[in-house]
């Protein structure tokens, strides 16, 4: 059977992303756009560096994200120039209210805004905005000045915003933005392959080397102030005193959540289990290496009065059983062995029905609370596994696929969240992975707490989330009890 024509094949597509919550919804605009057959390369405003990292951008549409006005290109462009004169679109997506303003106005302080002077392509906007900002007279003054330039407005739906409010504000349904887009090169001569701008390998060689020396800019401090769970490793759970029934996990993925925590200013509790990879000397540490040790310390986290934590991230791979009556002394070696088996508890479940119930109990606000699923072959289960372990997102890999299973250094993730699509990311390191993982999250911080991303932690905040030396004497006291569990 035929496969359908794709709308957009060989065309080339500059996907312009501004600082609104709904920018997170870009990288699935991006992913429907390719699947059209389109080339996307990406320009971002500053602020919506804060709420969608760069990294996802790049891997997926294959061409560096242009984020600067000033910037130039390896190849020595001016970024936003050869982004206005490389495209046959531009799509900007989300267009908050200050961009509308700014671009109605002719002010060129972004790549974004830059690109749209510079060129003479047909330009499609979908604004998103909280509150009654789209109704406002200024912002449909702007609106209507856009419509004089001849772009495509793809109007904002009513729903329920982020503030909570309900309005007319939020992003269209992606569908419909694609839609437009192809409306908009409707009627105009396609691009072939030849006409694409050389990849960065096909550039001189002194252009390459440039592009090389550009270091990566330092993690922000944005969890400064925060205090971040992490559970890391298996458990091992005992068979007699030598042997155990356990898994294949290192460790490895959890390692790299805590160490990227730290380097962005928080103070960090790993609850660690059976592992093979040493925890970062700067966090609080607390050993837990069966399911019941680590039921401890999480419940001496989770206490009545409310979480001792702002993010919990359990990415440890607790045993699913362990054996209904350990022996106390070392079995002898005989022809076979019969363990009977008892399911270990859903920590992530529990755990996070004591979030909700502390929570109801004390008013502080919800943590976000991240889990894992580790997987083979298929995530049908994955949403339903989101839904009933009442989290924020759970982070799905495959362990049966080479390069993303326990052990390796590298991982191959998809991210399902409660209120956004699934966010298929390529095979990355686990420090890349952790790095994006904990992006996601800040931007959830920032949101719960009427904070603004990329200017450090949110002020408000309540006298246990945050308090990183209640977090750490909470896991002091699930040290004990797991000590005494031993």
């Amino acid at each position: 059977m035929r496969e359908p024509a794709k709308r957009l094949e060989n065309r080339r597509i500059a996907l312009g992303i501004t600082g609104s919550i709904a920018a997170y919804k870009s990288v699935e605009l991006m992913r429907l756009l390719q699947k059209e057959g389109a080339d996307v390369r990406v320009l971002m405003t500053p602020s919506a560096v804060e709420f969608v990292g760069t990294l996802t951008l790049e891997t997926l549409s294959g061409h560096p994200v242009d984020t600067d006005v000033l910037s130039l290109g390896v190849d020595g462009r001016i970024g936003h120039i050869a982004a206005a004169n490389d495209v046959e679109a531009i799509v900007v997506a989300p267009a908050t209210a200050h961009w509308l303003g700014a671009m109605a106005g002719g002010l060129a302080s972004d790549a974004v805004t830059a690109a749209c002077l510079a060129t003479s392509v047909p330009v499609v906007v979908a604004p998103a905005m909280d509150g009654g900002m789209y109704g406002h007279p200024a912002t449909q003054a702007n609106v209507a000045r856009l419509r004089e330039f001849g772009y495509r407005l793809v109007e904002p739906e009513s729903g329920v915003l982020a503030s909570g409010m309900v309005g007319r504000g939020r992003l269209a349904a992606l569908e419909r933005i694609v839609d437009a887009t192809v409306e908009a090169l409707s009627g105009r001569p396609g691009a072939t392959p030849a006409d694409r701008p050389p990849a960065a390998a096909e550039l001189a060689p002194a252009a390459v080397e440039f592009a090389a020396a550009v270091e990566p800019a330092p993690n922000r401090g944005d969890l400064a102030g925060f205090h971040v769970v992490v559970t890391a490793g298996g458990t091992a759970e005992p068979i007699d005193p030598v042997r155990f029934v356990g898994n294949r996990s290192t460790g490895k993925m959890g390692i790299a959540i805590a160490e990227n925590a730290l380097d962005r200013g928080a103070a960090v509790t790993v609850v660690l289990g059976h592992v093979s990879v040493e925890p970062p000397a700067r966090a609080h540490v607390v050993r837990a290496e069966t399911a019941a040790e680590m039921q401890a310390a999480l419940r001496a986290l989770t206490p009545a009065e409310g979480p001792r934590f702002d993010v919990l991230v359990m990415a440890a791979a607790v045993a699913d059983f362990r054996p209904r009556s350990p022996s106390a002394t070392k079995i002898g070696r005989f022809t076979g062995l019969t363990l009977e088996m008892d399911a270990t508890p859903d920590l992530l479940a529990e755990t996070a029905e004591r979030v909700r119930t502390g929570v109801r109990a004390s008013g502080a606000r919800r943590p976000i609370l991240v889990g894992f699923a580790a997987e083979t072959g298929s995530f049908d289960r994955v949403s339903e596994k989101l839904r009933a372990k009442g989290v924020d997102m759970l982070v799905a890999n495959d362990v049966a696929e080479p390069g993303s299973g326990f052990g390796t250094d590298t991982n191959r993730v998809t991210i399902y969240a409660i209120d956004a699509p699934p966010e298929e990311l390529p095979v990355l390191s686990k420090r890349e992975v952790a790095k994006l993982l904990l992006d996601r999250v800040f931007v959830r911080l920032a949101v719960a707490d009427g904070g603004t991303p990329g200017g450090g932690a949110p002020a408000a905040k309540t006298t246990t989330r945050g308090d990183s030396a209640g977090g750490q004497t909470a896991a002091a006291e699930a040290a004990e009890r797991a000590e005494l569990g031993r």
